[in-house]
């Protein structure tokens, strides 16, 4: 199974950042497991959405050529659990890399101003028509930038 753990992209600009939202609902299926009858969203896929937002920080930059495939965490704090109901504020910074196949970006996640998780973490940078139809991410693209309205 794959998650999309990117459910709005609120603004972005080319090359240095980008904002998004992840909404937690009490009907993903992670949830019933981590952890029964005190769901939680696992710290892992609080990752796991800012190295989606990078991707497509990284897509949008590149006419939709590159994606971003992470390879290491520098470090990773978590501050405390988002729970069903929550709307999870992401924002991914590049710190470095620029013009380069090797990056590194910050990222922070935040419900009502409070932090849930902080990172730091590095990839690699490939064509994105090595793993996608290229076509198709560009359409999501503008859905989740609600530039494309069905």
């Amino acid at each position: 199974m794959r998650y999309f753990l990117i459910d709005q992209i609120t603004e972005w600009k080319s090359g240095e950042f980008i904002k998004g939202m992840k909404n937690v609902a009490m009907s993903e299926d992670f949830l019933e497991f981590h952890f029964p009858k005190n769901p939680i969203m696992p710290g892992v896929l609080l990752l796991e959405a800012l190295v989606q937002l990078t991707g497509w920080l990284e897509a949008a930059s590149s006419d939709f050529q590159r994606w971003f495939l992470i390879n290491r965490v520098i470090k990773c704090n978590f501050y405390s659990f988002a729970l069903p109901g929550d709307q999870v504020e992401l924002e991914v910074k590049q710190i470095s890399g620029e013009g380069s196949d090797i990056k590194i970006y910050s990222g922070i996640g935040m419900v009502k101003g409070k932090k849930k998780i902080r990172a730091e973490f590095e990839g690699e940078v490939i064509q994105l028509s090595e793993i996608e139809d290229v076509n198709e991410q560009k359409r999501f693209f503008q859905l989740l930038n609600r530039e494309l309205v069905l």
